[in-house]
């Protein structure tokens, strides 16, 4: 199985693509679903990656995907700008799951 990534700039494609990992831009809601339909269908594609500015914009359409197909698997990552999480967000969430604090 292979990845293959849903990006909103070129520069992470660029990277992605020195990796090995397919890919394709999209900007419009329109487009990442056609994008996202397309990687559901080709059954070689195990993981697609989409940046997580997808995930702020549209997570109506990313929880409808996660919710109802099991395979590709979909994760949402970091771009060039980085993450809008906070520093701490692997330990917050830790502390949050065991309630230790780290």
């Amino acid at each position: 199985m292979k990845m293959y990534l849903i990006s909103d700039n070129v520069d992470t494609l660029t990277g992605m693509r020195l990796a090995g990992v397919d890919g394709v831009v999209v900007h419009e809601r329109s487009e990442l679903r056609e994008a996202l339909e397309k990687a559901m269908s080709d059954s070689t594609i195990g993981i697609v990656l989409l940046t997580e500015k997808f995930g702020r914009e549209f997570p109506d359409l990313i929880d409808e995907i996660k919710l109802e197909r099991k395979m590709p698997l979909l994760i949402e990552i970091p771009d060039r700008h980085g993450t809008g999480r906070k520093k701490d967000f692997i330990t917050s969430y830790v502390n949050e799951a065991i309630g230790l604090k780290l």
